[in-house]
């Protein structure tokens, strides 16, 4: 087995074992015992209830969003060479976010139960559009970036807009709270709308590691090998789209853990861009699943909020990337 390999399956092993953890952590505690006769004997037991309706499709949930948030980070560090590159730079995240404020804006929560997730994957899915028609006639990494920074720019100034014109408190206070993330009271309904588009997006993005690695030595160096860098430009835009829409659409927006993930897998596993990609997702549900774990430990006052944690632990790792980008670049 290679040092990669025995990485990979040492976090694969980590992370179902907070996966169970997480199962079991919260105000009810759920010992493994009960667990186990919770998911192999169906019950209504107030254990059951617990595990199958509230914290089994929030663990799911958190995995499959933070292995899509790690996972799209990888490949868009990748294909844009940039090490601060992440799903929010190409104003997915952002756009995904306005839908979601302007489906509570107008109170559409309240008389269809799928009013936010449907608004949030129509935002992404409108920004994904514009950076297609973009794309197409230009697929240059600089257009790529520039376009992505004014799409993020004008969605997060619609939000300001529409937060501004909220008619009343609840109604801010509800859109405050969704921009903060979280995974509490997400439902199987929650997880199974998301997850069709989220695979879609693996499915797109897992397969370009050869291309990645070819591109990491330069554009010019990648045609002469035969890939098609428009093609792979494209496939790594939509499936980011794709996938990342689906997740913030329905646990609101989460920071930083497409960023950091990708430098954490290559100090651990490898330096090849395509050679990230799996580990990335790994350690992306392994992260996400941590920070759920924290928001459920009792603190005075309202929990802990996931997107808050996340910024909390991202920022600091954001400065220093930062920093070691800056002194390598000497």
């Amino acid at each position: 087995m290679t040092p990669n390999s025995r990485n990979q399956l040492l976090c694969l092993i980590a992370l179902i074992i907070t996966g169970i953890f997480s199962l079991s952590f919260g105000r009810v505690t759920i010992s493994p015992a009960d667990m186990w006769v919770s998911l192999t004997t169906p019950s209504n037991s107030p254990h059951a209830i617990i595990l199958f309706e509230l914290r089994l499709p929030r663990v799911l949930l958190g995995m499959m969003v933070g292995a899509t948030l790690g996972l799209a980070g990888a490949a868009l560090q990748g294909v844009l060479r940039n090490p601060l590159a992440d799903p929010g730079v190409i104003g997915v995240s952002s756009s995904a976010a306005l839908g979601a404020v302007i489906a509570i804006h107008f109170g559409m929560v309240a008389s269809w139960s799928l009013a936010l997730p449907v608004f949030a994957m129509t935002g992404a899915l409108v920004a994904t559009t514009f950076l297609l028609l973009v794309s197409a006639r230009d697929s240059s990494v600089l257009m790529l970036i520039l376009v992505g920074i004014g799409i993020s720019s004008l969605a997060t100034a619609l939000i300001s807009l529409v937060m501004n014109m909220a008619a009343s408190p609840m109604s801010l206070r509800d859109m405050i709270m969704w921009l903060l993330g979280s995974l509490q009271n997400r439902t199987m309904t929650d997880l199974m709308m998301a997850m069709p588009f989220i695979l879609i997006g693996w499915f797109m993005m897992i397969g370009v590691g050869q291309g990645l690695n070819a591109i990491s030595v330069g554009e010019d160096t990648a045609r002469t090998l035969g890939i098609n860098l428009r093609g792979l430009k494209l496939r790594i835009v939509v499936g980011t789209a794709i996938s990342v829409g689906a997740a913030v659409s329905v646990c609101g927006s989460i920071g930083f853990i497409g960023l950091v993930v990708p430098h954490i897998t290559r100090v651990l596993f490898s330096r090849e861009p395509g050679a990230i990609l799996i580990p990335s997702a790994l350690m992306g549900a392994l992260l996400l699943t941590l920070a759920d774990v924290i928001t459920r430990l009792p603190f005075a006052g309202a929990p802990l909020q996931l997107g808050v944690v996340t910024a909390l632990i991202g920022a600091p790792c954001f400065l220093y990337i930062v920093f070691h980008t800056r002194k390598d670049m000497r």
